[in-house]
């Protein structure tokens, strides 16, 4: 593991499991969480505490950045990340000169470039944008897809780090980049739970038995990742929530408005977009994104 001191804000479903990785791989981390009670739980987990060697529990953003050479952040939005890095007691009051900030969070590009501009000019440092893909197990496994924006020299300098929670880091392009990609993939993987949904409605309604279908369709085309882990979830719903639909649909609001300012028509995406909007509207914004099969649509295109 880099020998570089490192902080992780954010342990949300995402976060959590990542910094576990970190922690795991033999990584010494400062933690942040808003709830400190959270960040100091992982830490006792981890044989530390709030001055345990291991994990350190810090208890603002400030305190983490001034000890932290390297930053992850893995936040809900960017009211979140802005708050986290830019205002009192964030990671800009006290980052160490020429720091790397690590951006897990998903943003429209038009953001996170203003934020590595703000960071550039504060710290010295360097703002990577690199979104994930692989959902809770993938982070808890260390198998993400990481999507990066940033200097190619910045992107391999955390590279190794990244590598406890991520089996593959690609560079994208410039600053943004990696947003825009993480938004390309949103699309892709939104559009295919809604087929999904619908897939499973039709044979639910025709008479067959929906829970063969994962098996029934294994090595076909209609194969994937989405259709062995989300359908059985449609038909059984789970407990907990690995990603909701009220995240989904901020995600396509950045899709929407990435559309507009590219002048491009995404027409199964936003009609998604909408299907998303009702079901928050419905009150299952908290649910598991695989609940959009729960949804009444009648009337509302």
């Amino acid at each position: 593991m880099s020998a570089r001191p490192v902080g992780f804000c954010g342990l949300g479903r995402m976060g959590l499991p990542m910094a576990r990785r970190l922690i795991e791989a033999g990584q010494s981390v400062r933690v942040w969480n808003r709830s400190y009670e959270k960040a100091a739980a992982l830490a006792a987990a981890s044989g530390g505490g709030a001055t345990g060697t291991r994990c350190i529990a810090c208890r603002s953003p400030a305190e983490l950045a001034e000890a932290s050479d390297i930053v992850m952040l893995c936040l809900a939005d960017a009211a979140a990340v802005e708050a986290v890095a830019f205002e009192a007691e964030g990671l800009a009051t006290r980052a160490r000169r020429g720091a790397t900030l690590v951006d897990h969070s998903t943003l429209a590009p038009s953001q996170t470039i203003a934020f590595a501009q703000r960071w550039h000019a504060l710290t010295g440092g360097n703002w990577l944008d690199a979104p994930v893909s692989g959902g809770t197990a993938g982070a808890a496994t260390g198998t993400l897809a990481v999507m990066a924006g940033g200097s190619e020299e910045a992107i391999e300098s955390v590279a190794s780090v990244i590598g406890a929670y991520a089996a593959r880091v690609t560079r994208m392009g410039d600053s943004g980049a990696g947003q825009a990609t993480k938004l390309a993939n949103q699309a892709i993987v939104m559009t295919t739970i809604a087929a999904l949904a619908e897939a499973t409605r039709l044979a639910q309604h025709a008479g067959i038995d929906a829970a063969r279908m994962p098996v029934a369709l294994r090595g076909g085309w209609a194969d994937s990742v989405l259709l062995q882990t989300l359908m059985p979830r449609m038909i059984e719903p789970p407990v907990h929530a690995s990603g909701t639909i009220r995240t989904m649909l901020k995600d396509l609001d950045a899709v929407e408005a990435l559309a507009d300012e590219a002048r491009v028509s995404l027409p199964v995406a936003s009609l998604v977009r909408r299907w998303l909007a009702h079901a928050v509207e419905q009150g299952l914004g908290d649910e598991d994104i695989s609940q959009i099969v729960r949804v009444s649509v009648e009337g509302w295109r």
